[in-house]
């Protein structure tokens, strides 16, 4: 005889009851005009002991308080899926800019009710109060928004969203909460990307600080030869066709295209020095990323070299259209080893794979002449066959010191220290143009705007 099935499903009914009577139980807080009520109480009752007619008013007002707490805990539990929670997250945030993170709210409660929604952002925000206080009409519903600007690239792992909503009575709490965990991957800035990008489309990058560039000469790639217009330059006048033709004729030249710009990113320990809460490392890829934009928007070739002990990586330059995602993939997935640059390595490797004569944008940090005599016949050697550019970055920490009232020995001994270090840069600096290298000393944050700068008036001056 088989036994029968029913003893095991009254079991799993009873464990299910008593799940659901925990998560009721979990899910109910009580706000502080339920915690002063209570007080409130108390207080008639002890003053009861006293006058005895204070306590049968005792006696009622809890009964009244018994009635509105279950009457609001009622209001709170008629429906299982009152509130419906809504976080928006882009497929990826961008490093170093302001994300906007958007969450809606859709009540189905047949009043207005408030609520004190808490979402749990990443930890490497370090935000401990990121809730807010709302009101949602019957069945209405609320939009907000708050931005996050994360300064490390990786995953950032969002948690849960919470929401606790209070009834107009507001002695009770009923807690919402929305499993919608999500892993966001940080790139380096595309905003910034993107915002460049749109300048240069419209002519308008003088609005972010790049100066207009004067361009010198004439372009010398030649494009064809046509007929004299007024107010062209004899001087392009082709004389052998005018001969030919029996009337002028010009030479036309367009400005040169598909020149390889390359960005050289040194991902030693030098490039790890903070500044506002990147790295100069992250400053560097950035930047990186939205001159190669730039070089393909304006019909040159981008390529991508990342170095430290060894070399990393290295992208061929070109100006196809899926080589902006390949840069952008390299560069986040792209990580420093504390290790000293290997510039001997760079300079073989960079002699083999690149043989036409390309711009080099490299991104370092040099801190005093010693470390820049060690790799100086490498760069010279780089910039017999390239046009290379040297960026590397002042210390804004030390401009401060040396604008401080000194107090004491100790502080004039620092202030000292600070000025010897700043003209440590300007000796590197020169030193760099006896060679015939160009360099770029600037502040971090000012960075962008000045590679733009220099890239535009390598392409004025036809010096490539």
């Amino acid at each position: 005889m088989k036994p029968s099935k029913y003893p095991d499903n009254i079991n799993l009914r009873m464990l299910a009851f008593i799940q659901n009577i925990r998560l009721f139980i979990r899910n109910t807080g009580f706000s502080f005009w339920f915690y002063l009520a209570l007080f409130l109480l108390s207080l008639l009752y002890i003053i009861g002991f006293i006058f005895p007619r204070v306590a049968t008013v005792a006696h009622g007002a809890t009964w009244f308080f018994v009635l509105v707490a279950v009457s609001d805990l009622i209001l709170l539990n008629y429906r299982k899926h009152s509130l419906k929670i809504t976080r928006s997250l882009p497929q990826r945030f961008s490093n170093g800019d302001d994300n906007i993170v958007p969450i809606c709210c859709q009540s189905l409660f047949p009043f207005t009710i408030r609520v004190h929604l808490i979402d749990e952002i990443p930890v490497q925000f370090q935000y401990r109060d990121m809730s807010f206080y709302i009101m949602i009409s019957a069945e209405g519903s609320h939009q907000l928004s708050y931005s996050v600007k994360p300064l490390h690239r990786g995953n950032y792992e969002f948690g849960r969203t919470l929401a606790y909503v209070y009834s107009p009575v507001r002695l009770l709490s009923r807690r919402f909460v929305v499993e919608n965990e999500t892993t966001i991957p940080v790139y380096p800035g595309f905003i910034q990307m993107q915002k460049y990008q749109m300048m240069v489309i419209s002519n308008r990058l003088v609005d972010a600080g790049i100066k207009p560039i004067r361009k010198v000469g004439h372009h010398s790639e030649f494009d064809q030869i046509r007929h004299y217009i007024s107010g062209d330059d004899y001087r392009l006048i082709n004389w052998k066709a005018t001969a030919r033709k029996a009337e002028p004729m010009v030479n036309q030249f367009i400005e040169e295209k598909s020149q390889p710009v390359y960005s050289l990113i040194d991902m030693g320990r030098n490039m790890q020095s903070p500044f506002h809460g990147m790295t100069l490392l992250d400053y560097a890829i950035n930047t990186s990323l939205i001159i190669s934009n730039i070089a393909l928007l304006k019909s040159d070739k981008a390529g991508l070299v990342t170095f430290s002990k060894n070399i990393d990586s290295l992208l061929p330059a070109t100006n196809q259209a899926i080589q902006m995602n390949r840069i952008m993939e390299l560069l986040y997935k792209a990580q420093t080893r504390f290790d000293e640059p290997n510039y001997e390595l760079l300079y073989g490797t960079l002699c083999r794979k690149i043989t036409q004569r390309s711009l080099l944008l490299l991104f370092t940090n040099f801190e005093s002449p010693v470390s820049l005599q060690k790799q100086l016949k490498y760069l010279a050697g780089l910039a017999k066959d390239h046009l290379l550019l040297v960026i590397f970055f002042k210390n804004t920490e030390l401009y401060r010191l040396t604008h401080l009232e000194p107090k004491n020995t100790r502080e004039v001994y620092i202030q000292t220290i600070a000025e010897k270090l700043i003209f440590d840069k300007t000796l590197i600096e020169k030193e760099l143009h006896r060679y015939g290298i160009l360099t770029l000393l600037t502040e971090p944050q000012n960075l962008t705007p000045q590679i733009i700068n220099e890239y535009l008036k390598v392409k004025a001056l036809g010096m490539l």
